[in-house]
């Protein structure tokens, strides 16, 4: 079977040396992830957030291009370049990282 690229957000937690900047209680990441199928985009993706001393806890999946297409989804030029690129370097691309912060109180 081909890889396909899959489209997968990425719920981390806190770690020491995550990165994430002070105060953040997490973050949301918007990846691409090559796989045969989608269980081992997310296999592959959690384990490379773990070497990036990242902590996933929940990924989402949203399917593939052509699967997001069919359900409607809008996919601008830089987001299939990005998909794009993940399929040419078989890799998992972190397009987008939202962190998280508790509100004020």
């Amino acid at each position: 079977m081909a890889q396909q690229v899959y489209t997968l957000l990425v719920q981390v937690g806190r770690k020491d040396g995550d990165g994430l900047p002070k105060g953040a209680t997490g973050a949301a990441l918007m990846v691409y992830a090559t796989g045969v199928d989608e269980p081992e985009a997310v296999r592959e993706t959690v384990a490379i957030l773990k070497q990036a001393d990242l902590a996933p806890l929940d990924v989402t999946g949203y399917g593939t291009f052509d699967e997001r297409l069919a359900e409607g989804h809008e996919i601008g030029d830089e987001e299939r370049a990005l998909m794009d690129r993940a399929l040419a370097e078989n890799a998992v691309i972190v397009a987008q990282m939202t962190p998280f912060f508790d509100p004020p109180e």
